[in-house]
């Protein structure tokens, strides 16, 4: 049994193989990784524009009546220069004319009559967005290996980028072994449950940036073991497997993955939920074992998994650790193990505990927002305590 630390620089230091860049859409590049730097074709913003509704004019007249000389909406180019004693009417995004260094908002202006104006507020702010204060040309806006989110998409789409490089997706395979599963729309018989692992593990790496194929539930058979897995294996970069590999009688995958060419990494953790999770490796493939309770599942994938599927795809993964106060006690009767728990944030801004009946107790997710950890030989964490968090 190894810890939970060494499991995880066990991951981070595995020699992977970059997968292989494509060109494509950027509309369809959501969930890619960007294989290259993408720079802006323009200055943004591309001239000194209005920040604000309002009057352009000289700072230095701003304590005298002003003309207006003309009206310049967003979209159009200014015709006039001001001069002294002269202001021109400006919306909000439209370029500030010449000889103008000052926006004076439209609410704090008093219209005089005969195209006049006087400035009645006293904010003394230029209001005036200045070019390329944003971004310059050729700046990089997006560096190489982001995961690509949507207000990248806004991004990509403000510097003209419409075609860009990105790797390929790493392919996984979702496999759940045990003969008392079923699938979800088959009513349960006696002894029997449904397959929910496969499904979640579908959507959690789907959303940590791979492509994802379920290739159905495997029987406590070593030869329907050695068959699914094999094919799991021919089509994918990395199989996600539930249950099937700690050390009941019928739980043959370990001695299968042996058989396939792979290496196990480690077997054990000293970790609850997972203690069971398991790390497999050869040939460019993984398999990644999970045990077969859906918390225990869950948790694993969030803290262990996913950092395989981001070091596939080239990127690093930060945890997203905050330190926030715990708003109630959490103890436990044993502190073998590092102990992740479940928790959601209250209306005072505090993390509490959820309720939780163990690795089997798949509705304590529903409202769980990350998990906090107890560490080996902790035996309780007292309220009003600043812990770390792991958001999910």
């Amino acid at each position: 049994m190894i810890s939970f630390e060494e499991a995880r620089r066990i991951i981070l230091e595995i020699p992977v193989k970059v997968k292989e860049v494509e060109e494509i859409d950027f509309m369809e590049s959501m969930g890619r990784v960007l294989a290259e730097d993408i720079r802006s074709d323009m200055n943004m913003p591309p001239f000194d524009k209005t920040a604000v509704d309002g009057y352009a004019c000289r700072r230095s007249d701003i304590n005298k009546p002003l003309k207006v000389i003309e009206h310049v909406p967003a979209g159009q180019m200014p015709k006039k220069e001001i001069g002294e004693g002269e202001c021109s009417k400006v919306m909000t995004g439209a370029p500030v004319p010449k000889g103008a260094d000052m926006v004076l908002m439209v609410e704090d202006c008093e219209e005089l009559g005969d195209d006049q104006i006087r400035y009645v507020g006293q904010s003394k702010s230029g209001n005036i967005c200045f070019l390329a204060e944003d971004i310059a040309k050729d700046d990089v806006v997006l560096p190489a290996n982001t995961l690509i989110k949507s207000q990248h998409i806004a991004v990509m789409a403000a510097v003209g980028a419409t075609k860009v490089k990105v790797y390929q997706k790493v392919k996984a395979a979702i496999l759940s072994t045990g003969d008392e599963l079923v699938e979800p729309q088959v009513k349960p018989g006696p002894s029997q449950i449904r397959n929910s692992n496969s499904w979640q593990l579908l959507t959690q790496v789907k959303r940590a940036g791979a492509d994802a194929e379920y290739m159905g539930i495997v029987l406590d058979t070593m030869e329907d073991t050695r068959k699914k897995l094999r094919k799991a294996l021919e089509n994918s970069d990395i199989v996600f497997l539930s249950g099937g590999v700690s050390s009941g009688d019928y739980d043959y995958v370990p001695v299968i993955m042996k058989e396939l060419g792979l290496e196990i990494l480690f077997d054990s953790i000293a970790v609850q939920p997972g203690r069971p999770t398991t790390l497999a490796a050869g040939n460019g493939k993984f398999v990644f074992g999970l045990p077969g309770n859906p918390v225990s599942s869950f948790v694993q994938f969030e803290l262990l998994g996913k950092m395989l599927i981001a070091s596939m795809n080239n990127i690093e993964m930060p945890d997203r650790i905050v330190k926030c106060v715990l708003g109630a006690d959490i103890t436990r009767k044993k502190a073998k193990r590092k102990s992740f728990y479940p928790v959601k944030l209250n209306e005072k801004g505090e993390i509490v505990p959820i309720e939780y009946h163990g690795s089997a107790h798949i509705n304590s997710l529903n409202d769980a927002e990350g998990a906090i950890a107890m560490d080996i030989g902790v035996m309780e964490i007292k309220k009003g305590t600043l812990t770390d968090v792991r958001f999910f």
